[in-house]
């Protein structure tokens, strides 16, 4: 079997080399964290040695980042204000959507209003306006996708919480934070012990945590030294080229700001979990949208916010590049696509 090709760093980016050897590593180390001998003071370096550097990516204080088991989890922070109503975004991610609560009429705007800074389907970036944030109390930003590949700054931002997973950067799965702005109270994630400065108990995850943290450092880094901007230029390549040869196709969001390595491709009349199974079986892994929603066979609620109808919306593609897409994968990817789109073509003909 030829070897395949990755293309699909949104739905997980591979595990880098040096999140590996920080979390091998970690397994070495036997204490608990919350022990105060020696061991127990080693594994606590640890874990504040990574959250220093997811600090340092996400642009916050070492000690608004609160360790959990993905952005699904710290998404939870919302559910202490429910009653207050918490007002989402139509195009964010289900983790948000699934805590959408209306708004008291008499209180007039809600405790939260939640929204994705940059969209895991098309790569559009929203930022949050003045009437975003009058909507609500408090503003909670999904970075999931933005962070380490778009300049952000969560001390900037004006956002109160937002939400980081580890392996949409190359860390591992299973591992995540809750950015909390300091001096906001929030209601306990999960009760016990009390770890995480009372925010979420449970024993941390020390070998997730220091992948996680190697991850962020390493992601920094590529994004200093201007590794993204590479990848936009193979991004545009692809999109050239499918534009140039099949009538009929559409990129989603292309004219709009959007992050450097996400094409979504809309080809109505051929559905986007055909299309998914046939580069498939050439040795491309691509998507049809979010991956968090895979098996759920349906047109994408975000192309459909976006104005598409249901055809068009159920015809998507995402091809999602990273630091190590090299200019050969993708040129072979438009090859493979647009010889599969041909035959698509002849056969509805």
């Amino acid at each position: 079997m030829s070897a395949r090709t990755y293309l699909d760093w949104n739905a997980t980016a591979p595990l880098r080399a040096e999140a590996r050897a920080a979390m091998i590593a970690a397994m070495d180390v036997a204490g608990n964290p919350s022990s105060v001998h020696a061991e127990g003071r080693a594994a606590k370096a640890v874990i504040e040695r990574a959250r220093d550097d997811v600090a340092a990516l996400v642009g916050c204080r070492a000690r608004e980042v609160v360790f959990t088991s993905g952005a699904t989890e710290a998404a939870g922070v919302l559910a202490g204000y429910a009653d207050g109503g918490v007002t989402v975004q139509p195009e964010a991610h289900d983790c948000l959507l699934a805590h959408e609560r209306a708004v008291d009429g008499s209180a007039g705007r809600a405790a939260v209003v939640a929204m994705g800074l940059a969209n895991s389907e098309t790569g559009v970036i929203t930022e949050p306006d003045e009437a975003e944030r009058a909507r609500g109390g408090l503003l909670l930003l999904d970075i999931v996708q933005a962070v380490g590949r778009v300049p952000f700054a969560f001390s900037w931002s004006g956002a109160d919480f937002a939400l980081v997973s580890a392996h949409k950067i190359g860390g591992p799965k299973g591992v995540g934070a809750l950015i909390v702005r300091e001096g906001v109270d929030i209601a306990t994630l999960r009760a016990g012990g009390g770890q995480e400065m009372g925010r979420r108990s449970g024993t941390e995850n020390l070998a997730g945590i220091a992948g996680f943290g190697a991850a962020a450092r390493a992601a920094l880094a590529d994004q200093e030294q201007g590794v993204w901007s590479g990848v936009a230029a193979l991004r545009d390549r692809l999109e050239a080229r499918i534009l140039r040869a099949a009538d009929g196709v559409t990129i989603a969001g292309q004219a709009l700001t959007r992050l450097p390595n996400t094409a979504s491709i809309v080809t109505p009349g051929w559905k986007g979990e055909t299309q998914v199974m046939q580069m498939d079986l050439a040795g491309f892994a691509v998507s049809a949208g979010s991956a968090c929603s895979s098996g759920k066979v349906r047109p994408s609620r975000v192309l459909r916010a976006m104005g598409f109808d249901e055809g068009a919306a159920a015809s998507a593609i995402r091809v999602s590049l990273g630091p190590q897409t090299t200019e050969d994968e993708v040129d072979r990817f438009a090859e493979a696509w647009i010889a599969a789109w041909a035959r698509h073509s002849a056969r509805a003909a």
